[in-house]
């Protein structure tokens, strides 16, 4: 290497004493040659172009940097000292990002461009604008330096396109103009953004905003309603991307945007009259050698489908066995790049380096698979029932079969998702949902590979790196293991059973295997007289739903001769009752108290005090007796908030600090059969727990919620510690979502048997509550016979 010069130390450091600017030093590749550089070109100095992170600045970045586990064998061999002067005097840092840069250095030697987004589909405004327009905005500034660096692009192999055949190292041959390509990507968000506002997308996405979560309140469906409306914008981007990728032979918008990044570097750089060298690594991996074998970087590319196998999450891909799979150590890429930034090439003649391993020293899609399997079968990984999960056989059965299986199981998983949030919530049925949840991310991981990947594991290329053997094979003999990056030399077997399937699996497993957290219910309650506990009624305190409670209050006032008729009454309006409170909770209130129209308060009030109170008490939860006392006794306000009728909450009111219910309307002491005024239920409920949490002083943040519906989720979102009790379908999926308690209190301390006993026992109440009959749908409300408690079947059967 004729540029290449000795350092004072007598040891081979090819850049020596020169200056170098990276970009994207915080990254995968970035790290690695910082690392390097630190490590073995002493006398180095380095520039690194940093964008400040929310409150952190680009130097307070490069600390935190530069005690990552990259740096760690530096570190130990050198000591704190040398470190806090590489900071000081070795190493500059330029706060700025890649669309935005501001002034460069004017002495600099080398420039390595390895900013880059790290996604292969991200919308098409995003990969445009970081990976051209970051790279225009680096050079436009680069060249108002005036200096003239060496600048070393790093690319991808994968600029080449879907091509078959051998792919030399050389400027890409197409005609496509990356600024008219960057002007249409740009401009593609404010076309989505305006097709998404379209009345019928909107439509659509309204309604399923209402299916999904119109029990919980308008305003929920509004912002669920929005939130689609941007995933589509999303997902419509991410398709302009991958599909005008396609349309002109590139795999991806990752790969169509380095294309294109290329071309920048060529015509601004290149084309100004300066040197310019293009480096196009492949599927980067875990380091071979330095700065330790197996070094890595959280996942990489081919890293997700090797532990989704060893999960058995894959029992199949769509990928050619006979295709290469071209990965390339970390740590060779490090030395080709740092090799080729010390051989600049001739002004006007760029040179193209492919950092690969599949023209001499080729890995087949069958390979992995054959070594990946021997991996799992030796070193299995856990399941969740003491055992260990098997690592499917593959027989590589074409892409076609395999997503006519996957669109077969995304159909059935969904249909059982539909049906399940139908049914009652049970242990089983919630059993039942995690099962399916599990199923369909599994279904979407696939999905997501199988798209993602099958470009690649499907690939008939292979990549000649003549210009890169040639130069490593100028590297003095006796300094190849140090700075050579000879592909040949890696041993497939050994890399990956004994250096990279041990370091990925190591990343899954320190996840995998942190001790679980004891159940946050047996912790004693933090006391806080400014906290509060808000209990939902129904469902949640009581085993019991304001159906139930109208049916005590019913019988208690019928003779058991009567029972049968008013219980089959009450079942043929149940499908009514049930349609209602599918769509919205407030709804079925208001349709099931005009069961209650005509009733004298003061006789019901009676009925209660004497009879069904002590039933309805009968049917609390002992748990949710037990988690009330723990939070009066932790200092914290006990609220019963219900949509059901104040006078059917009574019995429960010396249980808490306050009881929040709703009212009935009434003339003359008998009930309407309307609402006095608006349930507090959903986002009712929500509101009024706001108002009532600034006016008492309640810190809402350190507060609890228990309740069973999704309709309680828009008041279970305000506290800090939300809590699902025997939840329905829809508010399990949820809570398991967002990670919240989710509890599974017992019913009561005795049977529905019991409570009938206990009614059959109790005194016949006064003929004077036998009631006339009442119209039934009458005009307007008005008072009806005070002598009746609670209507017939016959009066309320409309």
């Amino acid at each position: 290497m004729s540029e290449l010069v000795g350092s004072p130390l007598g040891d081979f450091s090819p850049l020596e004493g020169q200056h170098i600017m990276l970009t994207g030093a915080t990254g995968f590749v970035g790290q690695a040659i910082l690392e390097k550089l630190l490590a073995d070109y002493p006398s180095t100095r380095m520039t690194l172009l940093i964008r400040p992170k929310g409150s952190l600045t680009g130097q307070a970045r490069l600390k935190s940097l530069l005690r990552k586990p990259v740096f760690s064998k530096w570190r130990e061999r050198v000591g704190q000292d040398e470190v806090d002067r590489s900071m000081t005097e070795r190493i500059s840092v330029v706060e700025s990002s890649m669309g935005s840069v501001a002034s460069l250095p004017d002495d600099l030697d080398v420039l390595i461009h390895s900013a880059s987004t790290v996604s292969f589909d991200p919308p098409i405004d995003e990969a445009f604008k970081t990976n051209v327009g970051g790279a225009v905005g680096l050079y436009e500034a680069l060249l108002r330096t005036g200096s003239d660096p060496h600048v070393v692009h790093v690319s991808t192999a994968y600029v080449g396109g879907i091509n078959k055949g051998t792919a030399v190292e050389a400027s890409l041959n197409h005609t496509i103009d990356w600024r008219t390509e960057m002007e249409a990507a740009v401009a593609a968000r404010a076309q989505v953004e305006a097709s998404s506002r379209r009345p019928e997308v909107l439509r659509k996405l309204i309604a399923q905003a209402r299916l999904d979560n119109g029990k919980v309140g308008p305003h929920a469906v509004a912002v669920a309603a929005e939130v689609g409306r941007s995933e589509w914008v999303t997902k419509r981007l991410v398709d302009y991307g991958r599909i005008r990728a396609q349309s002109v032979g590139w795999a991806d918008v990752y790969s169509f945007t380095k294309s294109m990044s290329e071309r920048v570097a060529e015509q601004l750089w290149a084309g100004n009259g300066h040197r310019l060298s293009v480096v196009r690594p492949a599927i980067i991996e875990s380091a071979l050698r330095h700065p330790f074998p197996g070094w890595i970087d959280g996942f990489k590319v081919a890293d997700p489908l090797i532990i989704a196998y060893g999960r058995g999450l894959v029992p199949e891909f769509p990928g050619l066995p006979d295709s290469i799979l071209d990965i390339i150590p970390v740590d060779i890429v490090v030395n080709a790049t740092l090799g080729v930034s010390a051989n600049p090439p001739a002004v006007g003649d760029p040179q193209y380096y492919h950092l690969s391993s599949g023209g001499r020293n080729p890995l087949t899609f069958r390979d992995i698979y054959e070594n990946v399997l021997k991996y799992f079968r030796a070193n299995p990984i856990p399941d969740d029932q003491g055992g260990h999960i098997r690592a499917p056989y593959w027989a590589f059965p074409g892409p076609r079969a395999i997503n006519r299986t996957l669109r077969t199981g995304e159909r059935t998983n969904k249909l059982l998702q539909r049906t399940l949030l139908r049914l009652p919530s049970t242990a089983t049925t919630r059993n039942l949902q995690r099962a399916a949840s599990a199923r369909q991310s599994d279904l979407d991981l696939l999905r997501a590979y199988s798209d993602l990947y099958q470009n690649y594991t499907q690939a008939e290329i292979i990549y000649d790196d003549s210009k890169t053997a040639a130069l490593n094979n100028t590297l003095p003999a006796g300094e190849r293991e140090r700075f050579g990056f000879d592909a040949t030399e890696i041993d497939w077997d050994h890399y990956l059973q004994e250096v990279h399937f041990p370091a990925v699996t190591t990343l899954m497993r320190t996840f995998s295997s942190r001790p679980r957290a004891k159940a946050r219910g047996e912790k004693p309650l933090p006391h806080n007289e400014n906290a509060a506990a808000i209990f939902d009624l129904e469902g949640t305190v009581l085993a019991s739903n304001v159906i139930e409670q109208y049916l005590w209050v019913r019988l208690a006032s019928l003779d058991k001769s009567k029972w049968p008729g008013e219980i089959a009454n009450l079942v043929s309006s149940l499908p009514r009752y049930l349609a209602a409170d599918r769509r919205d909770r407030g709804e079925f209130i208001r349709t099931f108290v005009r069961r209650y129209e005509g009733v004298d308060e003061a006789a019901l009030r009676e009925l209660i005090h004497d009879t069904v109170g002590d039933v309805l008490l009968q049917r609390m939860r002992p748990e949710a007796i037990r988690q009330i006392r723990k939070h009066k006794e932790a200092g914290h306000r006990t609220i019963l908030v219900t949509g059901a009728i104040d006078v059917l909450a009574e019995p429960f009111s010396s249980l808490f600090d306050e009881v929040v219910a709703s009212t009935m309307h009434s003339q003359n002491g008998i009930w309407t059969g309307y609402l006095s005024k608006p349930p507090l239920v959903d986002e009712a409920r929500a509101a009024w727990l706001r108002l009532y949490a600034e006016r008492e002083g309640i810190d809402l943040s350190k507060s609890y919620a228990y309740g069973d519906s999704h309709a309680d989720r828009a008041w279970l979102e305000l506290v800090g510690n939300p809590q699902a009790v025997n939840p329905d379908a829809a508010l399990f999926s949820h809570a398991s979502t967002k990670h919240w308690r989710i509890h599974q209190w017992t019913d009561h301390n005795h049977s529905r048997i019991d409570t009938v006993s206990e009614l059959l026992r109790a005194p016949r109440l006064p003929a004077r509550l036998s009631a006339p009959p009442v119209p039934a749908q009458p005009a307007q409300p008005s008072a009806q016979n005070p002598s009746t408690a609670v209507p017939s079947a016959k009066e309320t059967n409309s």
